[in-house]
C-alpha cells in the first residue's frame, strides 16, 4: 500500500540526497564488459609481438635447462617475471582506466561517508541465507544465465565453423597451429565482450529504472519536502498578502505628490508626477483597477490633485508603464497636452487669487503658467 502511494517523480532535492548515501545507478556488468573488451583489443593490437615475446622466452628457458642448474639466482626467474610483467602491463593499465571512465560515466564522482559505515547485519549468516535462497538471488542467477548461454552458442557456432582448420592442425606445424587455435580463441573472445557490452548496457538502463522507481515519493512527501525547502504555503500567502498591502499603503502616500491623476473614469486610475526642470518625463507614481482605482482617486481628491478623465491614456498608461517608471516617448504628446492644461488652470486660480488678495497688482509683474509647462518631453 505504501508503495502505491509513491507515485510523483523524485525531486532534485531527493536525488542529491540518495547521492549522498552513495544511492547511484551503476552497472557492474557494464563495467566489467568495457574491462574485458579493453583487454581484448589489447591483444588483438598487435599479436605477433605477443607471440615472439614468448617465444623467444620459451626458446631461453629451454636453452638454460640444458646448460645451467635452476637455482634461485638463474636468469630464468628474470625473464619470465619480465616478460609477463610486459605481456599484461599495457592490458592492466587499459582495463583500469577504461573501467575508471565507464563508472565515472554512469554516476561520476561521489564520495559518500555515509557508505562507509561498517553494517554489521551484512555479516549476519542468517540475513546473508536468506539472500542466497531469496526471489532476487534466483532472479541475479538467471541474468547472468542469459550471457553465458549466448557466449556458449557463439563459442559453438566458430568452432564449428573451423572445425575444418582444426582437424587439419595435426598435419600443420606447431607454430601454424598455435596461430589458428588462437585466432578462434580471439573471434570468441571480442564476440563474446560484445554479448557482456550489450547485457551490461541494458542492465545500466535497468538499474536506472529501479533506482528511479526505488526513490519516487508520495504527495505528502513532495509537500512536506516543499514546506523545508520553500517555507509553508499559508506562511508564503500571508508574507505575499502583507507585502502587498505595504506597496499599496506606499503608493496612496505618493498619490500627495502626483501632479495629476488620469482616470477611466471608473476601472482604471493612474498618478503621474512632473516637476518641470526637475524631470525629463512626468512618471507614475500610483495606479490601479477597479477599488484601487477608487481610493486613488479618494487620495487624489483629499489632498487636491487634479483628476481628468482620459479612459484609452488611462488604459495605454496602466498597461505599459510600472510604478515609478517614466511615460514612454509615445504617450509624450498626450500627457503634455493634459499637463499644460491643468498648468494653465492653475496658473489663472493663482492669478484670480492674486488679485483678490491685492486690488492693486505690482507693475511689472505678470503672473503665468508655471515655467515648463511645454518642456521637452511633449516634442
Amino acid at each position: 500500500m505504501a508503495e502505491s502511494n509513491k507515485t510523483e517523480q523524485p525531486t532534485p532535492r531527493r536525488r542529491q540526497k540518495a547521492r549522498e548515501k552513495g544511492q547511484v545507478a551503476r552497472s557492474r556488468e557494464l563495467t566489467g564488459a568495457l574491462a574485458l573488451m579493453a583487454a581484448v583489443l589489447c591483444l588483438g593490437i598487435h599479436p605477433m609481438a605477443w607471440e615472439e615475446g614468448w617465444g623467444d622466452l620459451m626458446a631461453k628457458l629451454l636453452n638454460a635447462a640444458t646448460t645451467t642448474e635452476l637455482n634461485p639466482q638463474s636468469p630464468i626467474f628474470h625473464w619470465t617475471l619480465w616478460t609477463t610483467a610486459s605481456w599484461l602491463a599495457p592490458i592492466m593499465a587499459a582495463t583500469f582506466f577504461v573501467s575508471l571512465i565507464g563508472a565515472t560515466a554512469q554516476g561520476g564522482v561521489v564520495f559518500s561517508p555515509k557508505a562507509l559505515i561498517p553494517n554489521f547485519s551484512r555479516l549476519s549468516p542468517a540475513t546473508n541465507l536468506d539472500k542466497l535462497f531469496s526471489v532476487e538471488a534466483l532472479r541475479t542467477t538467471l541474468k547472468s544465465l542469459i550471457p553465458m548461454v549466448v557466449i556458449l552458442y557463439i563459442a559453438g557456432a566458430t568452432i564449428v565453423s573451423d572445425w575444418g582448420g582444426l582437424i587439419q592442425t595435426i598435419h600443420m606445424a606447431p607454430r601454424a597451429s598455435i596461430r589458428l587455435v588462437l585466432s578462434m580463441a580471439y573471434q570468441i573472445s571480442w564476440k563474446s565482450g560484445m554479448v557482456f557490452l550489450i547485457w551490461g548496457g541494458m542492465d545500466h538502463l535497468l538499474q536506472r529504472f529501479n533506482l528511479n522507481r526505488q526513490l519516487r515519493m508520495s504527495r505528502e512527501e513532495v509537500r512536506e519536502e516543499s514546506k523545508e525547502t520553500e517555507g509553508n504555503p499559508a506562511t508564503k500567502v500571508r508574507i505575499k498578502r502583507a507585502q502587498r498591502q505595504i506597496r499599496r499603503r506606499l503608493m496612496m502616500d505618493r498619490i500627495k505628490q502626483a501632479t495629476v491623476v488620469v482616470t477611466n473614469p471608473t476601472h482604471y486610475a493612474v498618478a503621474l508626477e512632473y516637476q518641470p526642470g526637475e524631470m525629463d518625463a512626468p512618471r507614475v507614481v500610483g495606479k490601479g483597477r477597479n477599488l484601487i482605482a477608487q481610493r486613488i482617486r479618494e487620495e487624489a481628491e483629499r489632498h487636491g490633485v487634479p483628476i481628468v478623465e482620459n479612459p484609452p491614456l488611462a488604459q495605454a498608461l496602466y498597461k505599459a508603464v510600472e510604478i515609478g517608471q517614466a511615460i514612454p516617448p509615445q504617450l509624450y504628446a498626450a500627457v503634455a497636452e493634459i499637463l499644460a492644461f491643468i498648468f494653465r488652470a492653475q496658473a489663472r486660480a493663482a492669478q484670480a487669487a492674486a488679485r483678490m488678495a491685492q486690488p492693486r497688482p505690482i507693475s511689472g509683474v505678470q503672473p503665468g503658467a508655471p515655467p515648463g509647462a511645454q518642456s521637452r518631453f511633449s516634442n
